[in-house]
């Protein structure tokens, strides 16, 4: 598993939310990963497992990485 992801990181997932947006920013990473959705807000969190399998790509890296 060669995904590192890092505080700040802007993900899409292959799925929408139900706002329509399907564009994520990571604010927490550890055992449990959580996102904020970039239009409406809502915070999700979810197992890293969960949140590598809806993850389609990194839009945009966080400017300083922080391990994980």
């Amino acid at each position: 598993m060669g995904q590192h992801f890092s505080i700040g990181d802007i993900v899409r997932t292959k799925k929408a939310h139900p706002c329509g947006n399907d564009l994520w920013e990571i604010i927490r990473v550890g055992a449990d990963m959580k996102m904020r959705c970039r239009q409406c807000g809502r915070i999700v969190m979810l197992d890293r497992e969960k949140f590598i399998k809806r993850v389609k790509q990194t839009v945009k890296q966080a400017d300083t990485p922080i391990d994980g």
